[in-house]
């Protein structure tokens, strides 16, 4: 019974010397997202009244009520961030294109993107694996950077008590807007990329180190996000549901990870009318897993001759039911890139957004923890809670089929290069036949579908549909929790 009782606690958040956090050298009180993890209290003897009195009954039915819910959702939506996770000392860790390895004669083992590949189809011992938690002090340095690498991606979770959504009654995304924060997540680390740098690490423990530009930079980020329908949060949840009541789509309603593609392309351009910091940026979503070359360039190129730095978003559907296994060592290596910015799917049921791996595991960040909304616009507010200091894995081999990566290309020169370098790694390797994750193509997509749409009636069907974006808005197979 007492062996029960331990393990339902740990899995509900209990936190005994067990579950040592394994980034407890690196966290703060406010850096540890379990800092923010709402405390559950019980009714306060203070709270009984006279029931004869209507108003305060009333008061205290929804002060019990409010208390339960905090209950509910810690409890269905919450989940111990003292969670240990294992990692094999003899594979390398690949975090958005940087790696990380325990190494004896040097600290970073850089390996090429077909090695990243390769190894993610190994077999390792399973003897290899070690927790962190428990033998920090064995593991070089180097696994210190991970840490604040990891730690220093933004993590946008479930929030609740913020205000309303526009035509509904939703104070809470709890359940339904997990793919949405998975987009969130993505697009942030676009703009960590655009205006601090992939190398830009978060350090709570040593404020002293962070210029006050870059410190204004962090909290900007943070602010477009926000959970409030305010112009000044271009990219919060409210935006995004607003944006998707274009296409009949409600609050909590849930989306795919195409549809989360094309809101957050309008997002950006809605947010490049008011704020002048996106003037530079531009979003282009693939169509048909197609990246069409003039199109990128109409879009990224300016008057001047100069060049918007481009994030580009593919969806794809690696698979029917399931993951072809065949495009594993093609997402891997993809993440091994230093332009990816992760993928956004996740297993049936459960949004996740994947930023490296080891082995066969994918490393994610997981936004399926409540938290209380952040007033992200008093002074100096708490960046703790939009970090996470745990990562968690899951097996490559569950992940379900559909999903979109992303990429951020800060100018042509990156941009040219990248599409002469990625196109070994979009053919599942030993296929007798090509069938790349997408292409590039000459010409302009929208050139082609007139093309196609001039063509007389007795053109098939299905070149249309194939053709044919749906408004961008496809059916996915993915449900709420």
């Amino acid at each position: 019974m007492n062996g029960q009782f331990k393990a339902s606690k740990d899995r509900l958040g209990g936190l005994t010397s067990s579950t040592t956090n394994w980034f407890t050298n690196l966290s703060t009180s406010e850096a540890s997202g379990i800092a923010n993890i709402p405390e559950i209290l019980p009714v306060d003897d203070d709270d009984e009244i006279d029931v004869g009195d209507a108003a305060v009954a009333t008061e205290v039915d929804n002060k019990v009520k409010t208390k339960l819910l905090t209950m509910w959702n810690n409890v269905k939506y919450g989940w111990s961030s003292k969670m240990k996770t294992n990692f094999s000392k003899e594979s390398p860790v690949w975090l958005l294109g940087s790696c990380y390895h325990k190494k004896s004669d040097d600290n970073l083992e850089a390996t090429s993107p077909e090695a990243a590949s390769e190894a993610a189809g190994s077999d390792n011992d399973s003897n290899g694996d070690v927790s962190i938690a428990e033998d920090a002090t064995s593991l070089d340095e180097t696994m210190d950077g991970f840490k604040r690498d990891f730690s220093s991606r933004l993590w946008l979770t479930y929030r609740k008590e913020f205000p309303i959504l526009n035509g509904s009654s939703f104070s809470t995304d709890c359940g339904w807007g997990c793919m949405l924060r998975s987009g969130q997540m993505m697009l942030a680390q676009a703009l960590v990329c655009h205006f601090l740098g992939r190398d830009w690490r978060w350090r709570p423990d040593q404020l002293s180190i962070a210029t006050p530009l870059e410190e204004n930079k962090h909290r900007m980020i943070i602010k477009w996000f926000g959970d409030q329908p305010a112009p000044q949060s271009p990219l919060s949840i409210h935006s995004l549901v607003s944006l998707g009541a274009s296409t009949g789509k409600r609050a909590g309603d849930w989306y795919g990870p195409a549809s989360v593609a094309h809101l957050l392309s309008q997002a950006v351009n809605t947010a490049s009318l008011i704020h002048n910091e996106f003037n530079n940026l531009a979003v282009y979503v693939a169509q048909d897993c197609a990246v069409y070359l003039d199109d990128v360039k109409k879009l990224c190129q300016l008057p001047d001759g100069s060049w918007r730095s481009l994030v580009l978003l593919v969806p794809l559907r690696l698979g029917a039911d399931k993951l072809n296994p065949g495009y594993g060592p093609c997402l891997t290596a993809l993440l091994s890139l230093d332009v990816c910015i992760g993928v956004i799917g996740g297993r049936p049921k459960h949004s996740l957004y994947f930023i490296g791996y080891q082995e066969d595991k994918l490393i994610h960040l997981d936004p399926h923890y409540c938290q209380e909304a952040v007033d992200v616009w008093k002074p100096n507010f708490s960046l703790g809670s939009f970090h996470c200091s745990s990562p968690r894995k899951m097996l490559l081999s569950k992940m379900d089929p559909s999903c979109c990566v992303g990429f951020y290309l800060s100018d042509k020169k990156i941009f040219d290069n990248f599409v002469k370098i990625v196109e070994p790694f979009l053919v599942p390797p030993n296929q007798k036949v090509d069938y790349p994750m997408f292409l590039f193509c000459e010409g302009s997509g929208d050139d082609l579908r007139r093309v196609y749409e001039d063509k007389p009636s007795s053109v098939p069907d299905v070149a249309l549909d194939t053709l044919g974006d749906d408004v961008h808005y496809e059916c996915e197979e993915f449900e709420i929790l």
